[in-house]
């Protein structure tokens, strides 16, 4: 359970300390502005080690500051634990748990975290990138090896990426040799983090199904894994590699790949209403949510920042049924609704200190 988040010189905030309800939800009132939503963005920061507003870290940094710094304690079965991160302008962000330097597998397995945000829309109705990285956000927190995966496909495509731009779309002896190892290591970590992705998603559909039919009715959820390439992806390196060379960049990778979504066969991102994509954007963090809790034996922290604004009465009385258990932070802009078991409210405007 989280006990509690220290921000300073986070977003709004010069200094501020937020102590939620150990169980049940805990209400974060305020005026527009005031930084309701930055405090959700400060607990899912501890282990996302981003913003889930999609912001770059320079923007969470206080106007005026170098650094902001972000402190959680925390008791997991009867264990303390305590997340620190220092965020800076350009390099030198550092991140702690209990006073060792964490990557992100350890902070996500220390503050495992789901949040539901109008965002959320976006993984529906945007582009690749955000349903890619909701599969990933996921995989750091459920699988040690899919994470170590995505660690090397990143670093592989980051050092890959800079060689292509250097070459100048020349493809010389020493350019070939250098492409040839990390095409080895890119190919080895790009095959085991997309097995990874496909395996999660299909543990996944029942769920994200389930849940959508709880909320919008009877209807046939599709999710389907869309790769960038086929047959062995070291061969689609070599393949690709002249023109990879001429754009200096990677063409074809688990970072080019996507989730096809449905709704009764069709392409949700295209042809659902966006009551539908709202629905199914929930039903998506509902199913990761009940992963979660599954795997780990606990349910992850609920951040729930303004769910209820864009829902109509119905499928938010749908929704209150269907959230779970354990600690939960919420911010609204309409009233609570009935159903929720509010532990305790907090006004925004008194954390400062």
């Amino acid at each position: 359970m989280l006990q509690r988040v220290s921000m300073t010189d986070f977003r709004v905030f010069a200094a501020a300390i937020v102590e939620p309800a150990e169980e049940g939800t805990t209400v974060l009132t305020g005026a527009n502005g005031i930084g309701k939503t930055t405090v959700l963005e400060a607990v899912a920061f501890l282990g996302l080690q981003r913003s889930f507003r999609g912001a770059p870290r320079e923007a969470v940094i206080r106007n005026g500051a170098e650094r902001g710094y972000v402190r959680g304690e925390l008791v997991v079965e009867g264990r303390r634990i305590t997340v620190e991160l220092e965020l800076a302008r350009g390099a030198g962000s550092r991140a702690q748990v209990n006073r060792q330097r964490a990557r992100r597998r350890e902070l996500a397995e220390a503050v495992p975290s789901t949040v539901f945000s109008p965002e959320d829309l976006e993984v529906v109705r945007g582009g690749p990138a955000g349903r890619r990285r909701l599969l990933d956000d996921a995989l750091v927190g459920l699988d040690h090896r899919a994470a170590t995966a995505l660690d090397g496909a990143e670093r592989a495509l980051r050092q890959r990426g800079a060689l292509l731009r250097q070459a100048g779309g020349r493809l010389s002896a020493e350019v070939e040799r250098s492409l040839d190892v990390w095409d080895a290591r890119l190919a080895t970590a790009g095959d085991a983090l997309v097995s990874a992705r496909r395996v999660l998603l299909g543990q996944l559909h029942p769920l994200v199904e389930a849940a959508y039919r709880a909320l919008a009715g009877t209807v046939r959820v599709g999710l389907r894994y869309e790769s960038s390439w086929s047959g062995p992806y070291a061969d689609a390196l070599v393949a690709r590699r002249r023109e990879d060379l001429r754009r200096a960049a990677t063409t074809v990778g688990p970072h080019r790949d996507d989730v096809v979504i449905e709704l009764d066969g069709r392409d949700a991102r295209l042809q659902a209403s966006q009551g539908e994509q709202r629905c199914l954007a929930l039903g998506l963090r509902l199913g990761l949510h009940r992963l979660l809790t599954a795997r780990l034996g606990r349910p992850p922290l609920l951040l729930l920042d303004d769910v209820f604004s864009e829902l109509d009465p119905t499928r938010t009385r749908a929704l209150v049924l269907q959230l779970p258990p354990g600690q939960c932070l919420l911010t609204t802009a309409v009233p609570v609704p009935s159903g929720v078991q509010v532990a305790k409210v907090l006004d925004v405007a008194g954390l400062s200190t």
